[in-house]
């Protein structure tokens, strides 16, 4: 695809490197070509508004990013206003509470305002602290407040009891750390956030191009004209994807859109 109309960028690993804070300088100009060439540039990712990456953030005032599809395809925000939203009812959240508080597995809420954990422990730590340090301790913040997701901090070594579980019945799990994962309705998705977006810019999903890296993005690469993952993704990612890029420490996005013809 050499002309796609919107260009949808995944943030972690994909743009930038959260373990590192880098934000390569090829990205930029990768995103201004894009600009200058009348394709639009917006961001697709897991996190939520509160916890964009500082750069990131500087890198979207930079460019003019308006297109923000957050929390997983949950919360979708164009030029500053709400665009779409998808907010899970309470009655779900309580019920996976008692489950994970009877199982002595660790919880969060998340928010456009707040990630919010049940409690503070080595896992909910080491997990949030490249998101969001200063997380809040709240249980009960779900009766006060929208929840467009929850987190769960639990191994690898649970996950099929996890998602055999019928009070998660409706939901999957989207591992995105070691010790945690995304938990929301099985018909989100970045894929379905992107859909909706799209509709309100009168674009066609055949004319969308979208890189990423993580499981989270299985969704998208299958739903978009033409999907990208970065060389440095996961296996599933890249068997899903047209097209594999180098890495983002090898300034994947920009050698990406150049081997594609983008951008020249």
């Amino acid at each position: 695809m050499k002309n796609p109309k919107i260009v949808f960028f995944d943030i972690d690993d994909t743009l930038y490197r959260k373990e590192t804070d880098v934000l390569r300088p090829s990205v930029t100009t990768a995103l201004f070509e894009l600009k200058q060439r009348n394709i639009i540039t917006a961001i697709a990712t897991g996190r939520t508004l509160c916890a964009l990456p500082k750069k990131i953030s500087q890198l979207i005032e930079e460019v003019g990013i308006d297109l923000l599809v957050t929390i997983n395809g949950q919360y979708n925000v164009y030029r500053g206003e709400p665009l779409q939203s998808y907010s899970m009812p309470k009655i779900d959240i309580e019920r996976i509470c008692t489950f994970f508080d009877k199982h002595s597995i660790g919880y969060g809420f998340v928010t456009p305002e707040h990630i919010v954990a049940s409690h503070d422990s080595l896992p909910i730590h080491s997990s949030l602290q490249k998101i969001l340090p200063d997380y809040i301790i709240d249980k009960q913040y779900f009766h006060h407040h929208k929840v467009y997701q929850m987190l769960a901090f639990y191994e690898r070594d649970q996950d099929q009891f996890i998602a055999q579980a019928p009070e998660l019945s409706g939901y999957k799990a989207i591992r995105w750390h070691q010790k945690s994962v995304d938990l929301l309705t099985k018909e989100g998705s970045k894929a379905r956030g992107i859909n909706h977006a799209i509709q309100t810019l009168g674009i066609n999903m055949k004319d969308v191009m979208a890189f990423g890296d993580g499981l989270n993005d299985l969704e998208m690469m299958q739903a978009v004209g033409f999907s990208v993952a970065m060389g440095n993704g996961h296996p599933q990612t890249k068997a899903l994807a047209d097209y594999i890029c180098p890495s983002v420490e090898e300034d994947g996005v920009l050698k990406g859109l150049k081997d594609l013809g983008v951008i020249a």
